[in-house]
């Protein structure tokens, strides 16, 4: 496999493939096998336009033969890292007779309706694997045209989508149209040398897909029962951020074709199991945030949406209250200053001096909040700081949303919330 290499922070980080990439490349050994030709490597053209070569692996199971290639995600901390991804092609037998029916012709990609007429028991297997496969749809001046059709589907491992708003049709599965695109065009080029005539199945597989999931967004997103199979580009960029805020914004997206006008924001783990634990809120009514939390808030506002409740962390919070729009470390660490900064007006100077040289040799928030509570002013600080982070959340969303915050500590429990913060809760625990 060709090494690409990029530098992030002075660090030589190696790029990787999508699993749309390594299931294209599996999905055309799979063709080159059906015609007589079984290769070991394969190479391949990404959409961002670099050639991407892989080394594949025969597997026999059952009847069917299978072609892998082992996802290589470089120095991306991806979970599907490792995973191997089969591909597999057959020819379907003409006592089949599936018919398909398209409901919009404007969208077909995206929009179809497939269904199967079962004429023989013993085509069982292929008819489930038909009734939710993706038809191949030509430019209508490709030289093989009325020659053979494509019918693309998966076996175990891929999820199936239950929920609107991706760019997949609920009870299809998780296969993005740019790596639809991708597997299609490859077995074509096989297939056109052939000069093939008739339909043709291509069958993914990823064993460990269902595992990995559990790892991933996924059924968050109502994918469920694998993997997606993803890329625009067809490469990993190591580190990436836009892969989080994507799915971030996927998500938001998709509560609110769900017809959601209420969401709950959490920049990460402290802010979810506090919803479980202590205001008795699922976690799953959350959506998690990360560090962007100005870009997440505004994508919730742009979606509709007329009221947050903002629950973190006072850690990350805090920064916030600073008018910090992403809490990432690397953007730099402000939250002794901020919290110091929140330090009553009214008290004497020379005291206000002292107490802010003590918060800003403070190693941690945990650390600052013990000096507060032990000079009984913890509950005003905190008071003035999440009315700040009200103010600039609020103005992130552009004055459309009514932005409620809960921040607290792991050892002190709520610190502080704004007024209306009860009322979305106590609906919250409720629905």
């Amino acid at each position: 496999m060709e090494q690409i290499f990029t530098y992030r922070n002075q660090k030589k980080l190696r790029w990787g493939y999508t699993t749309g990439t390594c299931a294209a490349a599996a999905a055309k050994a799979a063709a080159f096998f059906l015609t007589g030709d079984e290769k070991t490597q394969i190479s391949l053209q990404t959409p961002g336009g670099r050639v991407a070569h892989f080394q594949v692996q025969k597997l026999v199971d059952g009847e069917m033969t299978w072609f892998g290639v082992q996802k290589d995600a470089g120095d991306d901390p991806d979970v599907t890292h490792g995973a191997w991804i089969y591909g597999a092609v057959s020819r379907i037998s003409k006592d089949m007779g599936f018919r398909r029916s398209v409901e919009s012709k404007s969208d077909r990609t995206c929009e179809k309706k497939e269904t199967v007429e079962k004429h023989d028991v013993d085509q069982e297997a292929c008819t489930d694997a038909l009734a939710r496969a993706y038809e191949w749809e030509p430019d209508t001046d490709a030289d093989h045209s009325g020659q053979f059709r494509l019918f693309l589907t998966a076996k175990d491992g891929i999820g199936l989508v239950t929920k609107p708003g991706l760019s997949c049709p609920v009870g299809n599965y998780a296969i993005n149209p740019v790596p639809r695109q991708m597997i299609f065009q490859s077995v074509t080029h096989v297939l056109e040398e052939t000069e093939a005539h008739g339909d043709y199945l291509i069958q993914l597989w990823i064993p460990a897909g269902r595992e990995l999931a559990l790892k991933t967004f996924n059924p968050k997103l109502g994918i469920e029962g694998g993997i997606s199979i993803l890329g625009t580009t067809g490469i990993v960029n190591p580190m990436s951020e836009q892969a989080l805020m994507d799915t971030i914004r996927l998500e938001i997206h998709m509560r609110a074709v769900a017809g959601e006008h209420s969401l709950i924001l959490a920049p990460g783990n402290y802010g979810e199991r506090f919803l479980s634990e202590h205001l008795g809120i699922a976690i799953d009514q959350a959506v998690t945030c990360s560090n962007f939390i100005a870009d997440a808030i505004r994508w919730s506002a742009d979606a509709g949406m007329s009221e947050i409740l903002f629950v973190g962390h006072i850690g990350k919070l805090i920064k916030v209250a600073g008018g910090v729009k992403n809490t990432h470390s690397k953007y730099g660490d402000r939250r002794m200053e901020i919290m110091a900064d929140c330090l009553p007006g009214t008290l004497d100077e020379q005291v206000r001096n002292e107490w802010t040289d003590r918060i800003l040799g403070c190693n941690t928030t945990e650390e600052a909040l013990e000096y507060l509570k032990s000079w009984g002013i913890c509950d005003q600080v905190m008071h003035t700081a999440v009315s700040r982070m009200q103010h600039y959340m609020k103005q992130w969303a552009g004055g459309n949303c009514d932005v409620q915050v809960v921040t607290f500590s792991t050892v002190y429990g709520i610190l502080g919330k704004t007024s209306d913060s009860d009322r979305m809760i106590e609906r919250w625990r409720q629905s």
